[in-house]
Formats: structure tokens, C-alpha cells, sequence
């Protein structure tokens, strides 16, 4: 399916429409409910396959299937366990790593490698460890990008967002932090 990541961040609040998002038309959602597992929007279909999915705005995932637990608080949880894989970019709160003294890739250049990573994952080319291990900015790349437990109130917003919003086995979309973009892989 394609990814419709941030396109959709700034039309979630557009019902029934269709907008110009970056010079094409995109759907807008026909309806948005909130769950314990985030914001989700049903869209009245893709670009690619014309069937109905729904997008959640705080992971940026889409799926085909309507989210368990609408409306009822499913999902609340005071701890979890996720690994990420983080490509920093110029405006990054702090623009090195482990990996490179001094980055100077721009934002946009970071979400494309992101992408690209997402892509891989998903086809079965590469596996979110192997990736973390070789790719990540953070120094959790030693443990294949896991960050073990943590709670509310311990990671940036978007990213404790994200984290919490996902089921276990989940994996979100580009999440954007000050550190810079992450995918998220919840494990527990």
C-alpha cells in the first residue's frame, strides 16, 4: 500500500473532502475516532487499491483492518517495550552519532532513508534488528535499536505517542522527534 505517512497529518481534521496535498489530490477522511490505541480516520479508499483503510495519525500506519478497541480504552497500558531505528538529519537536536561525527543529511533526505527502510522491512529484504544494528543514529543500534521498557513521560511526545498507540508487533510509519525520524517497532 503506499505510504501515506505525513500527508495525512495535516488533513486528518478535513472530513468528507478531498484536498491538494504537495500538488496532488489525496482523500480526506470520512470519519476519525479515538481509541486507547490513538486517532484513527477511515478513509474512504486508496490511491493504489480503491478499498477502504484506516490511518492513525500519531503512528502514521494505515491498515485494512478496522482497529480493535474503538471508543473503549483498549490499549491503556503504563509501560512498553519498543526498539527504533533513528536517522538524525541537520536539525536535529544534536546532529551526530556514533556513526557520523557531524550529520549534514537534510530533513527530508533522513524521512527518504526511513522510507526506504520501511520498504525493506516490510518486503522481507532486511529484518528491523539487522537494520537498527547497521543504520540507527542511536546508540541503542548495539542491541539491534531496542530501548527496552519505559513508561509515560520518558520519551519525547511524538515518539511516547507512537510507542503506546502501536499493538505488540506493530510497526509505525516516520515518526518525527527533536532527535530526528524513527521508525518504532513496539516488542512488549
Amino acid at each position: 500500500m503506499e505510504d501515506t505517512t505525513a500527508r495525512w497529518r495535516s488533513v486528518v481534521v478535513v472530513l468528507g473532502q478531498s484536498v491538494v496535498v504537495n500538488g496532488t489530490r489525496r482523500l480526506a477522511p470520512d470519519a476519525c475516532y479515538r481509541n486507547g490505541l490513538g486517532v484513527h480516520c477511515l478513509v474512504s479508499g486508496s490511491f493504489v487499491h480503491g478499498r477502504v483503510y484506516y490511518f492513525n495519525h500519531i503512528t502514521n500506519a494505515s491498515q485494512w483492518e478496522r482497529p480493535s478497541g474503538a471508543g473503549d480504552g483498549a490499549g491503556a497500558v503504563d509501560k512498553v517495550r519498543c526498539s527504533h531505528l533513528l536517522v538524525k538529519h541537520n536539525q536535529s537536536r544534536r546532529p551526530s552519532s556514533w556513526r557520523e561525527e557531524n550529520i549534514t543529511r537534510s530533513k527530508e533526505e533522513a524521512l527518504q532513508l526511513i522510507q526506504k527502510y520501511i520498504e525493506q522491512i516490510k518486503s522481507g529484504e532486511e529484518d528491523f534488528e539487522t537494520l537498527a544494528s547497521r543504520f540507527s543514529d542511536c546508540s541503542s543500534a548495539r542491541n539491534g535499536g531496542d530501548l527496552g521498557m519505559f513508561g509515560r513521560g520518558q520519551m519525547q511526545k511524538p515518539f511516547e505517542e507512537a510507542s503506546f498507540a502501536l499493538k505488540i508487533g506493530d510497526m509505525s510509519g516516520p515518526v518525527f522527534t527533536d532527535s530526528g525520524v524513527h521508525i518504532i517497532l513496539r516488542t512488549g
